[in-house]
């Protein structure tokens, strides 16, 4: 369930950032895709960026605006269709780019184009989600250009960043510099990626928008800073509400099965990892009433916590899951075919709104 209220507040803080910094910022559909959110997120961001075919439709026939893309590689089949849907597109090699350049100098609408960079610097802990590891596939590191842009080449796209605050960006700039310093001299917009964490408190905006001011004054030539979060739009904007179906007892410890799944509904609860907060709860095995919470699937892990209650819980009691909103339903999955939760939004006139239910049909059609 998404909170309407909660979204205009952080739509507000990314907007006055951009107000007072001159930066481009719009929005990463791989971390929040809830189109249904679209009509008020569009009130202040003019686009979206996409990392596939499927969501350049939904950034154009959902969101409108500007489309930006940026795919690992792109599939000759689909290229033609994602010309005509954005605006900017980045390449991560430099042979991807060669590939298409035919195609793009024939197309008949303006595409500025750019080559992902990888700076081999990253303050990202865990491996799955940092793209400057050692043998990472995620950009062209600073000798394969040997000082110099490829022809028709009018950005530069870094994205080295997760959750991250103002004080990495700076770090991470500093490595660009020093890596890429006489490319910057040579492109039309830089852009910094996500993992722009400014809506989590505690941020200094302040520092990012010097930092971004800074980069305007130093590099003249830039005319465009483009920062593309998808985690800060819906950071602490919404829930997942669980119920619990049954509590067992297991090796002196005690686990409540709900109606929901952290593998499949909470991925990246196992992925990143990370232990989700429970509204009335702590995460904690010290307390009165420990629990660990399980899903509903068969995967042995599908499970979190220990989480410590006040009360003793009880079958049939609800369980809200905190900050559920940004990469939650863009990695659900049906796994032992569980339904995927109903998605809803608690509106700003304090309305309930169902969007979408799931069943058996959605199961089905992702199948053959």
């Amino acid at each position: 369930m998404l909170d309407e209220k909660l979204l205009r507040k952080n739509l507000e803080l990314i907007k006055s950032v951009v107000d007072r910094s001159g930066a481009k910022i719009i929005l990463a559909l791989k971390g929040f895709a809830m189109h249904s959110a679209f009509p008020l997120v569009k009130q202040y961001v003019p686009g979206t960026t996409a990392s596939s075919l499927n969501e350049a439709k939904l950034a154009a026939w959902e969101f409108g605006g500007e489309v930006h893309a940026y795919c690992v590689a792109y599939l000759d089949h689909e290229f033609d269709e994602m010309m005509d849907l954005a605006g900017h597109i980045t390449f991560n090699s430099i042979r991807q780019y060669e590939h298409f350049k035919p195609k793009i100098y024939a197309a008949k609408k303006k595409i500025s184009c750019a080559i992902r960079i990888n700076p081999e610097f990253s303050e990202v802990e865990t491996d799955l989600y940092n793209p400057c590891i050692p043998g990472s596939r995620l950009g062209m590191t600073a000798d394969k250009f040997a000082g110099k842009l490829p022809e028709g080449i009018e950005g530069l796209h870094s994205h080295t960043l997760c959750e991250k605050d103002s004080y990495a960006l700076e770090r991470t700039l500093n490595a660009i510099e020093k890596n890429f310093g006489s490319l910057l001299t040579q492109i039309k917009w830089l852009n910094l990626g996500g993992g722009h964490l400014m809506t989590r408190e505690g941020y200094d905006h302040e520092h990012l928008i010097q930092l971004i001011k800074n980069l305007y004054k130093k590099y003249p030539n830039i005319e465009e800073i483009i920062l593309e979060p998808g985690s800060a739009f819906a950071w602490q904007t919404g829930y997942l509400v669980s119920k619990v179906l049954d509590i067992i007892e297991s090796g002196g410890k005690e686990v409540a099965v709900l109606d929901a799944s952290i593998s499949a509904h909470m991925p990246d609860c196992i992925e990143m990892p990370y232990t989700a907060r429970i509204t009335g709860a702590n995460i904690s095995e010290e307390g009165p009433y420990v629990y660990k919470v399980g899903g509903l699937t068969c995967l042995a892990g599908d499970h979190m916590g220990p989480y410590s209650f006040d009360k003793p819980l009880e079958i049939g009691q609800t369980l809200v899951f905190e900050d559920m909103i940004h990469y939650t339903m863009v990695k659900t999955t049906t796994f032992n075919g569980v339904n995927l939760p109903n998605i809803g939004i608690w509106q700003e006139n304090d309305v309930f709104r169902l969007v979408k239910s799931f069943g058996y049909e959605d199961y089905k059609s992702r199948l053959s």
